[in-house]
């Protein structure tokens, strides 16, 4: 069986509803816990498909959190290799500097349900099902990058320009996140409470509100989503 490596930086930010349709492709989910597991043994062209998930830590905090630059290398390896990679949020913001681009602290952070609209480009790939007039997707970041020289841009939004991009193939990076669940977002509610409070923009019961109004109708084009580019990677 084919094997999906997961590094998950936070416990509550996993593959969500993704997992059954990842499984559903013949596909193995493993778990790695960032700053738990050691990320240095991992052959970087040995799992047939590499994730790497959200998390609160920024793309540049790798002194305070050194494994970020054993992650660095995987992906770096990964991406040029072309082998089946994906990220999401913090994921994403990492293949983006193992790519060399910038990342830095966005115009304000992006929280909350809102859609995304794409290029050209994204228009012709697997995102198509997650565009405007299918769902709206959960934003929950406050830093962004720079589009790596030689990436494919695929999406957008109004606060920020950088939401997706392609490298070569096989790799795909999503700055937003179409894994939630309606009710798995409750632990986001409870994980992410201070940086709620913090703000004067969103509160849990808006984004409660917001999560049973978009939720569900995003679990059924997330998969559909997945399930293409999951053929996609094939080819």
């Amino acid at each position: 069986m084919k094997t999906a490596l997961v590094i998950r930086h936070l416990a509550f930010e996993d593959l969500g509803l993704l997992e059954r349709t990842i499984q559903a492709a013949g596909y193995q989910v493993r778990y790695l816990e960032a700053g738990m597991d050691d990320l240095s043994w991992i052959d970087p062209c040995d799992p047939e498909l590499l994730i790497s998930l959200g998390g609160p830590i920024g793309a540049n905090d790798e002194v305070d959190y050194p494994f970020l630059e054993d992650e660095l290398e995987i992906l770096q390896a990964r991406l040029n290799s072309d082998m089946p990679t994906l990220g999401i949020c913090l994921g994403a913001q990492l293949m983006a500097r193992a790519l060399g681009a910038r990342v830095y602290p966005g115009p304000a952070k992006e929280i909350g349900w809102a859609p995304i609209t794409l290029t050209t480009a994204g228009t012709e790939s697997a995102l198509r099902h997650l565009s405007a007039e299918h769902t709206q997707v959960l934003h929950w970041h406050g830093d962004t990058f720079d589009l790596p020289e030689g990436a494919v841009h695929l999406a957008s939004t109004d606060l920020v320009a950088n939401q997706a991009f392609a490298w070569k193939k096989r790799c795909l990076a999503l700055q937003f996140h179409p894994e939630v669940t309606v009710h798995g977002m409750e632990r986001w509610f409870i994980g992410h409470v201070n940086e709620i409070q913090r703000s004067d923009k969103i509160s849990v019961q808006q984004l409660r509100a917001d999560t049973q109004k978009y939720g569900y109708e995003m679990d059924v084009h997330a998969n559909r989503f997945m399930e293409d580019w999951l053929l996609s990677i094939k080819k």
